[in-house]
């Protein structure tokens, strides 16, 4: 019930504070299991993510220092977030994210691993790939504009322009235990190229020139 309350509040407070704009809502698959990616430009990402599309089936690791801080701890508990300990390879909330996918939920989650510091893409952590390989799940690929400028907007007592474009699910190559290293980071640049497709060309930062995100565009618009 708190979850519900949560997500319902998140969309009315971006709803009263933004304007709104998604695309691709067809392309979201009605039940899990499925990871959902997207770019992470602010604090503002996630509830407005979580509002729009957030349901009961949706949860997402979220860093363990936040687990008990005042405000965002309650929160993110509230919504049934699996807490991560960062730079280490945290076993135990790898298996509850492979848990979580196994009994058809949807695991969201930052390939970047954390706020972008240039307003575009950082080069992608190969975990969302590692637990798509585990799982064995399609991904649904989402990429967001405007978020980082909400604050900006506020303050001059506008209304930021939010957008959400929601891609078509794909799935990954399994991961050659013999080529691991190469494999996942193959893998989670098509995962950052997927998302770099969805977006305008300034947010594509370190995939700009990647080849792979030239092939998506160019297939797109062929």
């Amino acid at each position: 019930m708190f979850s519900r309350l949560l997500r319902w509040g998140f969309n009315l407070f971006s709803a009263l504070l933004s304007h709104r704009e998604v695309k691709g809502l067809e392309n979201l698959p009605p039940d899990g299991p499925y990871i959902m990616v997207i770019n992470h430009l602010s604090y503002f990402d996630a509830p407005f993510a979580y509002g729009l599309l957030g349901s009961e089936k949706v949860t997402g690791w979220a860093a363990e220092k936040y687990q008990w801080h005042p405000i965002f701890g309650p929160i993110l508990r509230a919504a049934g977030g699996i807490f991560i300990q960062r730079g280490q390879v945290d076993r135990t909330a790898i298996t509850d994210a492979v848990q979580w996918l196994n009994h058809c939920g949807i695991f969201a989650m930052a390939p970047e691993g954390t706020r972008s510091k240039t307003g575009s893409l950082a080069r992608g952590k190969t975990g969302v790939a590692f637990l798509a390989n585990e799982a064995s799940v399609p991904i649904v690929p989402i990429g967001l504009t405007g978020t980082e400028k909400t604050l900006q907007a506020w303050r001059q007592l506008r209304r930021p322009l939010l957008t959400m474009h929601i891609g078509k699910p794909f799935t990954l190559p399994a991961i050659n235990p013999e080529n691991r290293s190469s494999d996942l980071r193959q893998n989670t640049d098509e995962i950052m190229c997927r998302i770099a497709a969805l977006i305008p060309a300034q947010y594509h930062g370190y995939y700009a020139d990647h080849p792979r995100l030239q092939e998506l565009l160019h297939s797109t618009t062929s």
